[in-house]
C-alpha cells in the first residue's frame, strides 16, 4: 500500500528522479543556459510572472528561470495539499503550504541565486528556483536545444549550468545580424 494513496491516484507512474533526463543520441534536457557577462548581460526584470505549478503531485517545471525582482506566481491544482519550500542561501527562506482550490500565491526574490526547492509533504517533489539578472536565458528542451533571444552586437560570456553536471562557460563575439551557434558537452562524473 502506498504511503501516499492520493498521488498515486493522480500520478500512476510518477518519474523516480528528473535530476538527469536525456533523450535521443543523450541530449541533456533542464541545462539552463544564460548570458552570465558581456554588453547586455543586465536588463530590468519582466513584468509577466514567472508560473509554478503543482499538478499531479508533482512541480510542472523541474527548472524554473526568472530574473531577480520578477514576480513568482505559484498555484496547486491538485485536490490536496503541496507546498513550496525553496532552501536560498543568499535570498532569505521561506516555506507556503497551497491547500487545494486557493488562489494563486506570489512571491519575489530578490538576488541571483540556483536554489533548491522540495515539497515537504511529497519527499519526491524537488525543482530549481535559478534567479538571474539577465533576460537573456534559456532551458534545454527534450530535444537538448536552446535559443536564447537575439542578442546585440558584441562580446558575451555564456553560461551551462546543470544541477548534477555542473557548470561551464564559453565566450562568443556576436556580429551585426550574426546568429551564433553555441554547444556544450556534459560528461557523466564518476561515482
Amino acid at each position: 500500500m502506498s504511503k501516499f494513496p492520493d498521488c498515486a491516484k493522480l500520478n500512476p507512474k510518477p518519474r523516480m528522479t528528473e535530476d538527469v533526463i536525456t533523450g535521443t543520441d543523450n541530449v541533456l534536457q533542464n541545462v539552463v543556459v544564460y548570458v552570465s557577462g558581456g554588453a547586455a548581460a543586465m536588463h530590468s526584470a519582466s513584468a509577466a510572472p514567472a508560473i509554478f505549478d503543482q499538478k499531479d503531485c508533482h512541480f510542472s517545471t523541474h527548472v524554473l528561470v526568472f530574473q531577480a525582482g520578477q514576480e513568482l506566481r505559484m498555484s496547486n491544482h491538485d485536490p490536496l495539499a503541496h507546498n513550496i519550500h525553496p532552501m536560498p542561501r543568499i535570498n532569505r527562506e521561506w516555506n507556503k503550504i497551497l491547500l487545494p482550490g486557493t488562489p494563486p500565491s506570489s512571491y519575489s526574490l530578490d538576488s541571483p541565486e540556483f536554489i533548491p526547492v522540495k515539497c515537504n509533504i511529497h519527499p519526491w517533489m524537488r525543482a530549481y528556483f535559478v534567479v538571474l539578472q539577465t533576460n537573456y536565458f534559456a532551458v534545454t528542451g527534450e530535444d537538448g536545444r536552446f535559443r536564447l533571444p537575439e542578442l546585440p552586437p558584441g562580446k558575451y560570456t555564456v553560461t551551462a549550468w546543470h544541477e548534477v553536471l555542473g557548470t561551464q562557460s564559453k565566450e562568443i563575439t556576436v556580429g551585426e545580424g550574426q546568429q551564433i551557434s553555441v554547444d556544450f558537452v556534459f560528461h557523466a562524473k564518476p561515482q
